[in-house]
């Protein structure tokens, strides 16, 4: 094919945030999307984007694992198997990629997650830090991201209240953010009815409660690129959906409209990527491979090649080109594959009376929660707490959907007439408080090249390795206590929850996020490393990699406000150096 100055591999949030930063800066750009093309109108109309058995069930709107998935084992030594049926986590496919039908929590990361290994150093000694945890620095500051997460927000419309605006505490925000350059673009949802119990009881205990921070625009809304985004409506439909009101942030509804029609930006669907190719001493990449959607496959030359798939892809299309050395757990030599995490989640159920009226199909993504951030990352004094990291404490519903989101008591008949009974008594008078977890990252936790199960193209499938580890057991407990507390505030007449303890090893058939990181991390050096404080890889420069694939260890908060901060900052540095001198870009 003729060549091209950039090519993207893939066409979610990252890959519609460098297709809109390399065109501008005059780039001819292609995008190469494994999934078909999807757009508001017509794939998430009204009403036939509502059908939660089609889309939460289902998963229409998800890659189906039959062509390509990921093999899992526990620990070395272990068979993995391939994970064949969806549970634990979710792959998006097509035009948006998750971003098409995420949840819409967008977080910032806290200014003590990203110099976590120096943070917890300093305030407890190194000796605090288990041995066989490999958790690292990012070599980037809050205070450098911070204009890059403002900016994410207001492309996205995001819905929220400012704990902290330029170093002044705020009433009704976060007070452990760091501190923020403006205000949200929008006002914060909505409280919904178990949202408002949850803060009421929070507060009585001494907490801090403050509206969950949410890519759902509340009033009629244009973005910075000139993008208009209309009033979320509560509809209950956004984990597994497409929005079609145009009012929960994804690519399609806040960056490709203006990407439309422009001369320097070719996007190619049903394009499945399987390398990315380099020249003869492998320190540059030439373009990439693809079968196309007629099984052709085709040889793109670009000058700049952009990796921009979901995590678990792009730490895979890295092993299978050859580009860096492969993570050895044994040795601890070698980066790719290395630090991979997932996250642990705890639910507390409770359940009211039939006076208490909790309209659980009102909602969205992130409508009307509230959430506390006492007991997450660094923000409580862990000296004596035996573990590192923490979890965001948080209550609301994400909808109602009467197959999936139905919290019954532990005691309730799992199916037939005692069971459609328990639905009839629970469905409309439960909540549910969660907590969302970091992971750490350790020497026995990784991913690499599966040595015998291959995908529909006859590759290797990418083979993760993780169970968890005693401090993350540790961690979800204290957390998990908490979290029953202001439960029992809120005064139910039940209450239930799910916990991890030790001897439960991590079951694939249980969806808890879809937050994974780690595999291709950010660093201050190449032997710790994969990629450079600017998303570069160390040892092929003209390639960049974005996405939770950079993340060091795993946060206890939702990544895609991270992973946006992350593309818009590097992005600025492409276009500020890269394009005028190539070549490694300097850590300063």
């Amino acid at each position: 094919m003729k060549a091209v100055d950039a090519v993207i591999i893939g066409y979610g949030w990252t890959g519609a945030i460098m297709a809109k930063e390399l065109t501008d800066a005059g780039l001819s750009v292609l995008v190469l999307e494994r999934g078909p093309a999807r757009d508001t109108s017509p794939d998430f109309e009204y009403p036939r984007i509502a059908d939660e058995l089609k889309h939460a069930v289902r998963g229409d709107l998800w890659h189906p694992l039959a062509r390509e998935t990921f093999t899992i084992r526990h620990k070395r030594g272990d068979t993995a198997v391939p994970y064949r049926q969806y549970g634990t986590i979710v792959l998006g496919t097509g035009t948006g990629g998750a971003g098409a039908h995420w949840n819409g929590q967008q977080w910032r990361a806290s200014p003590n997650d990203l110099r976590l290994r120096s943070a917890y150093e300093e305030r407890y000694g190194k000796k605090f830090i288990p041995s066989d945890m490999t958790i690292q620095d990012y070599g980037i500051s809050f205070e450098e991201l911070e204009p890059h997460f403002d900016h994410f927000e207001k492309v996205g419309g995001v819905a929220g209240s400012a704990g902290n605006l330029r170093g002044k505490l705020v009433d009704g925000g976060n007070p452990f953010e760091g501190a923020r350059s403006s205000p949200y673009p929008n006002r914060p949802m909505a409280p919904i009815l178990s949202s408002q119990l949850f803060a009421k009881a929070a507060r009585e205990l001494g907490y801090q409660p403050f509206p969950v921070p949410a890519a759902n625009s509340t009033s009629a809304y244009t973005n910075p690129y000139g993008v208009r985004m209309g009033p979320c409506n509560l509809c209950g439909f956004c984990e597994g959906f497409g929005c079609f009101l145009y009012s929960k942030a994804s690519p399609q509804t806040t960056i490709l409209p203006v990407l439309k029609g422009r001369a320097n930006l070719e996007v190619r669907h049903n394009a499945y990527v399987t390398r990315i190719l380099l020249d003869g001493g492998g320190k540059l990449a030439t373009g990439v491979r693809y079968v196309d959607a007629n099984g052709r496959e085709v040889d793109q030359p670009a000058a700049l090649v952009v990796l921009a798939a979901f995590q678990l892809n792009n730490v895979r299309m890295l092993l299978l080109s050859g580009i860096g050395q492969p993570y050895d757990p044994v040795s601890g030599k070698g980066t790719v594959g290395k630090n991979y995490a997932y996250q642990m989640v705890s639910s507390t159920s409770a359940f009211f009376g039939q006076e208490v009226h909790m309209n659980p199909f009102v909602g969205a993504g992130a409508a009307g929660q509230q959430a506390i951030d006492e007991f997450n990352a660094d923000h409580f004094d862990h000296a004596r707490m035996g573990f590192v990291g923490g979890a965001m404490i948080f209550a609301g519903a994400t909808g109602g959907r009467p197959i999936v989101q139905m919290p019954l008591p532990p005691d309730a008949p799992q199916w037939g007439s005692g069971w459609k009974s328990a639905v009839r008594r629970h469905y409309a008078h439960s909540s549910s408080v969660a907590t969302m977890g970091s992971v750490m990252a350790y020497r026995d936790r990784y991913l690499d090249l599966d040595p015998t199960y291959r995908d529909a193209h006859g590759l290797p499938l990418l083979r993760m390795t993780f169970d968890w580890h005693p401090n993350e057991y540790r961690m979800t407990a204290f957390a998990s206590e908490r979290a029953g507390e202001i439960v029992r505030a809120m005064r139910p007449q039940r209450v239930s929850q799910h916990v991890l303890r030790p001897g439960d090893s991590y079951d694939t058939r249980v969806y808890q996020s879809s937050h994974t990181t780690g595999g291709a991390i950010i660093g201050s050096d190449p032997s710790n490393s994969v990629l450079n404080r600017y998303s570069q890889c160390w040892d092929v420069p003209n390639v960049f990699v974005f996405g939770a694939s950079s993340f060091p260890q795993n946060i206890g908060y939702n990544p895609t406000g991270l992973v946006g901060a992350l593309t818009y900052f590097a992005a600025a540095k492409i276009r500020s150096s890269y394009l005028k001198s190539g070549g490694p870009l300097v850590q300063a």
